[in-house]
């Protein structure tokens, strides 16, 4: 599962690209009847393939080392071992174009004042960013325009405030203090300091045309600008989209902090904070970027289904292959083997694979399995295969996936997607999941309270389902929670429950099957038309 964070910055930045979150409600769906399982998935095949798939050998299947391809091929061998139709581009595979960038030696910032011009190093002063997150247009790596303070930013029409009242920003490089003026009231300032008020802010702005945004920091929050200078300049890893020279249209964006006698604020700073121009004062930076290519796969692999009017349309499980590789020693061991992240669920999966390819009656629907890579990095093997898809994304009904879910109390398990999905796409399949842990012989206690995408944990959006549901596709995300050894060298294969990991195994599979075999699409208010053959 991916830490929660690296995805705050880009969920604030979000912001510049008009996103809206929607908290939707749950409805229940009609009972399903839970299906007669033929082939038992057990918790002694589930150790054999943890010990294998978690052991040292692995080196932490790091998705930008060849462990992750290690990994990848483990998973393709297993397939083709048990007879599963290949579904990627390239047989199991599809290459997933992980891409490195770093800051190259051309980067360079310069401020011009009435006293001269000045140098500032990356890093040293300032930072640049060369994207925002997946779905959000791309600034510019260049940009040169006179500098214009703007104060804090802020468009506030109820308290008659507009810093940006008055000022020409077009083609201008435009300052402001990622902070709360004196006098507001303790509700609105944490409102305003809230990381989507940021996205706003630069939203709002970006809208007038400036050549560039600088956003100033306070020293307090100094530290952060030092750990994402470090980051973009080792290890800034984005999806290639194959294009040479990709359309850049936001201004170029930049990160600093407030300190007065800097150039960036007005002379009298902190005591003037007006929005004004900054006379005689010019910016012109460049980010210099070089890129390199990692290899980096997901795994596919198909049982198809029985109905042939509905076999070319899928119930998905997902899982991710990938973890964090070799890290700080710890009592003699670097290496996070991450058993229940997320080998509890690449493993489960197989067992799955195995299950509904041996079964002598196959269910109506195809079922599609999916290994990502690049969970721990930014969910990029999920976003690449949704944006990309090996199988019409449209074919895909529903998608069930797995990450962590072989630890903790025997018979706790938390449900993410129900309520948390936009639009209630996802409440009819969380009532079919519902109905069909209530006929196991022992169900699960089902754990709610992640299920909302405010939550602060924002599980939701921390692993592959999510890119999924912004696709539309109604998902459902099993796991069973953090734990202590949660992204560290102690998440070992001997530490997992591996009964409780053989029935979580058995929801999913009677959840799939369900799914699988009925004729509609599980969508709310009678939205699920089936799915057509391409």
């Amino acid at each position: 599962m991916r830490r929660l964070a690296t995805l705050s910055l880009t969920l604030a930045l979000a912001g510049c690209a008009g996103r809206t979150a929607t908290t939707p409600s749950t409805a229940t769906a009609p009972v399903a009847r839970a299906p007669k399982v033929t082939v038992a998935i057990t918790a002694d095949e589930l150790r054999r393939d943890l010990f294998a798939f978690a052991a040292d050998s692995f080196l932490g299947r790091s998705a930008v080392t060849p462990n992750g391809v290690h990994a990848a091929r483990f998973i393709a061998d297993r397939l083709a071992a048990l007879g599963i139709e290949p579904a990627g581009d390239s047989g199991f595979f599809q290459r997933v174009p992980l891409q490195r960038q770093s800051v190259g030696p051309a980067t360079q910032f310069t401020v011009t004042t009435p006293a001269g011009s000045s140098v500032i190093a990356f890093g040293q002063g300032l930072v640049a960013l060369p994207a925002l997150g997946a779905g959000v247009p791309l600034p510019r790596l260049s940009a040169e325009g006179d500098l214009v303070f703007a104060g804090y930013g802020l468009t506030i029409p109820e308290l008659r405030r507009d810093d940006l009242a008055g000022l020409d920003l077009s083609g201008k490089t435009v300052v402001f203090i990622n902070d709360v003026p004196a006098g507001m009231d303790s509700a609105r300032r944490l409102a305003l300091m809230n990381p989507s008020a940021l996205g706003q802010r630069l939203g709002t702005i970006a809208r007038r045309g400036p050549a560039a945004i600088v956003v100033l920091f306070t020293e307090a929050m100094s530290g952060q600008i030092s750990a994402m200078a470090s980051e973009l300049r080792d290890t800034s890893l984005s999806l290639g989209s194959g294009e040479t020279s990709p359309t850049r249209p936001l201004p170029m964006l930049l990160f600093g902090v407030a300190r007065g006698g800097s150039p960036f604020v007005p002379p009298g700073w902190p005591r003037d904070d007006r929005a004004q121009p900054l006379q005689g004062r010019r910016f012109s930076g460049r980010l210099d970027l070089t890129v390199s290519r990692i290899p980096a796969y997901n795994v596919v692999g198909v049982v198809r289904g029985s109905d042939a009017s509905l076999n070319q349309s899928y119930l998905a499980f997902g899982a991710h292959l990938d973890h964090i590789g070799v890290q700080t020693p710890e009592h003699g061991d670097s290496i996070a083997n991450g058993a229940d992240d997320d080998g509890s669920g690449t493993v489960t999966l197989l067992a799955l694979a195995r299950a509904f390819s041996a079964a002598p009656t196959k269910p109506r629907r195809s079922v599609l399995f999916v290994w990502h890579t690049g969970e721990e990095l930014g969910l990029y093997g999920s976003e690449w295969f949704t944006s990309h898809p090996t199988v019409s994304l449209d074919s895909v009904v529903a998608q069930l996936n797995a990450d962590m879910i072989g630890r903790n109390a025997p018979d706790s398990l938390y449900l993410v997607g129900p309520a948390a999905a936009p639009n209630r796409q996802s409440s009819v399949l969380g009532g079919i999941v519902d109905s069909v842990n209530a006929k196991l012989p022992r169900p699960f206690l089902i754990n709610r309270e992640w299920d909302s995408p405010t939550h602060p944990e924002q599980i939701y959006y921390r692993s592959d389902h999510y890119n999924y549901a912004k696709h539309g596709v109604p998902i459902v995300f099993f796991t069973s929670g953090l734990h202590a050894d949660y992204h560290k060298v102690t998440d070992e294969p001997a530490k997992i429950d591996y009964d409780k990991l053989s029935r979580v195994a058995l929801l999913l599979h009677q959840s799939g099957l369900a799914v699988a075999n009925r004729q509609s699409r599980p969508l709310p208010g009678g939205a699920g038309a089936p799915a057509a053959t391409p």
